[in-house]
């Protein structure tokens, strides 16, 4: 098969889910992936879309005011020559190369040269430390870095023999990628890419747990993708804002695969601290079309006057813990445009989606993505069919968009992938109509006086208070109910810490909640995230099991 056959089967693929962009029943009924036996995303698809494109492929707005925006054809070249010199510095196929850079040309450079060359990329956010880097470079069987000057000292106390490149200006023992710039500018592949080999090893957030090594193929993230693309409503000529930090698996989502796909335009806005007035103005400005971000972005953005934003964009959509209804609301009414919730995982591309045009329901995630057959697991029983229950794709349908697996943790895998399932971990709930709405992570949900509860549900009713900004609930013991739910909250500004805070918040949830959902206890505090942003409840869960002095009791208010 010649790449001009892959090149037109995957185009193929793409063009339908574009005329289908606004109706999901075609797209989900008339889908099917484009298979492969060999694939590289970057050499028949990219350089095929980018060759004498002039159109902005990358613009990066930095925070003093300055931007670097490079064409298709521009970064075609330039992962070209990226290419060609790290050949020279040794990097080959299969190789495990650790890219610690942040929203920078050379991300995209590396990351589209690597997948050229046939190297593994394991991304990784420079907000690591020493012990995470250690753990990656010995589990992920590194052989080369890339990282950013100012991070280069991390690495001082990492061992091994990795080929050290520093992006960025010298460091003593690191090759400056600069002289990359003087590498030939036409590249030639050693060989075809199989489909079914490795191009990125992910280290997941580590929520619950020791972060697992999550393997991708060149077809799993790349083709899986289409997907991606199609719930967020991208299409030829978009300018698309993701944010996200460089390193985890959304960035490499909707600020690589997803957009380009699309031929759309990858739009950074770089910034030390978030400023919601600043990245309006930025999206106003670099003209936006859509627009992605995590739940806590959107619920540091209401607090901020949305009006300010004159051309809002025509797609806006979340990903990464489920949205509460109440953001949405707001965003709604400021817009005039529907935040679109989504979910997927690190292991796989969007699952479950909300797609442009369709009748949104409060709280849902929408329905399963083209290519995808999503069951919801009887928890008892492990059955298909549940009206509740773990979410999970169907194996017998191949969804492309999955991982091959835990690289190194067979026993994981299996357990994972048991019974003709891949089990997600998350639990949720089916309606008429085939919209799920999340409930919980298998781990987070919990029993209070023998009644279920999904810490979601009562943040979400805790959100709807001015005061609370932020919120996360776990159980807390208790000798007569066996748990209770705790909440910890982030106040929004203008807020005290005191107890007649908490008397209006307990007031509120007894006025939203039933009985049995109802938040016991309520502590101030901030909630500890891991660097992706995610929240790490089972740090919560520890705290509150030994016990706490600044914690407010409901009966206390009655």
């Amino acid at each position: 098969m010649t790449s001009g056959d892959e090149t037109a089967r995957f185009r193929a693929a793409r063009d339908f889910l574009l005329r289908h962009r606004e109706d999901y029943a075609a797209a989900y009924e008339g889908f099917a992936w484009p298979r492969f036996e060999r694939f590289n995303w970057a050499l028949d698809w990219f350089d095929v879309i980018a060759d004498g494109n002039v159109r902005p492929a990358l613009h990066i707005a930095e925070e003093d005011g300055t931007a670097t925006v490079l064409s298709f054809d521009a970064v075609r070249t330039r992962s070209d020559r990226a290419a060609n010199w790290l050949r020279q510095q040794g990097v080959g196929a299969g190789d495990r190369v650790l890219v610690m850079l942040g929203n920078q040309a050379e991300l995209w450079e590396t990351a589209l040269a690597a997948m050229k060359l046939r190297a593994v990329v394991i991304p990784a956010t420079p907000l690591l430390g020493p012990a995470d880097l250690r753990d990656r470079i010995e589990r992920g069987r590194v052989r080369h870095v890339i990282a950013r000057t100012d991070d280069t000292a991390k690495f001082d106390e990492v061992p091994g023999t990795y080929t050290r490149i520093a992006v960025g200006g010298g460091a003593a023992g690191w090759l400056p990628y600069e002289d990359a710039c003087a590498a030939p500018a036409s590249f030639a592949p050693d060989g075809p890419t199989r489909a079914d080999e490795p191009l990125m090893l992910y280290f997941t957030s580590g929520t619950t747990a020791r972060p697992k090594l999550v393997e991708h193929t060149h077809v799993s993230y790349p083709v899986g993708h289409l997907a991606t693309m199609y719930w967020i409503g991208l299409k030829p000529g978009d300018v698309h804002l993701n944010i996200s930090s460089p390193g985890w698996a959304k960035h490499a989502w909707s600020n690589l695969f997803a957009p380009w796909n699309a031929e759309a335009t990858v739009f950074i806005h770089n910034y030390a601290r978030f400023d919601a007035g600043r990245l309006m103005a930025e999206m106003d400005r670099s003209g936006v079309t859509s627009f992605c971000a995590p739940p806590t972005v959107w619920r540091m953005l209401i607090q901020a006057d949305l009006t300010q934003l004159r051309t809002p964009p025509r797609e806006v959509v979340a990903a990464g813990e489920p949205l509460n209804p109440e953001v949405i609301e707001a965003v709604r009414r400021a817009w005039g445009v529907t935040i679109r919730d989504g979910f997927g995982q690190t292991e796989t591309a969007v699952q479950v989606s909300n797609s442009p045009g369709q009748m949104l329901k409060a709280g849902s995630m929408g329905r399963p993505s083209p290519g995808y057959r999503v069951e919801l697991l009887d928890p008892v029983s492990g059955k298909p069919g549940a009206e509740e229950g773990e979410i999970a794709l169907d194996l017998s349908a191949d969804p492309v968009g999955l991982m091959t697996g835990y690289r190194g943790d067979p026993d994981r895998t299996a357990e994972v992938m048991a019974g003709g399932y891949y089990r997600t971990g998350d639990i949720g709930a089916r309606d008429a109509d085939g919209y799920i709405t999340y409930v919980g992570r298998t781990d987070d949900v919990f029993k209070a006086s023998d009644y279920k509860i999904s810490p979601f549900e009562l943040e979400s009713a805790l959100l709807e208070h001015d005061a609370v900004a932020e919120a996360a609930v776990v159980p807390a013991p208790d000798p007569l109910r066996l748990a209770v739910p705790k909440a910890y909250v982030v106040l929004a500004e203008g807020w005290e810490p005191d107890a007649g805070t908490a008397r209006q918040i307990f007031e509120h949830c007894r006025a939203v909640l039933a009985p049995y959902k109802r938040v016991r206890r309520l502590e101030f505090a901030e909630l500890p995230k891991t660097v992706s942003g995610k929240i790490r409840r089972i740090e919560l869960r520890e705290r509150t099991a030994q016990g706490s002095t600044a914690e407010y009791d409901e009966g206390d208010f009655r």
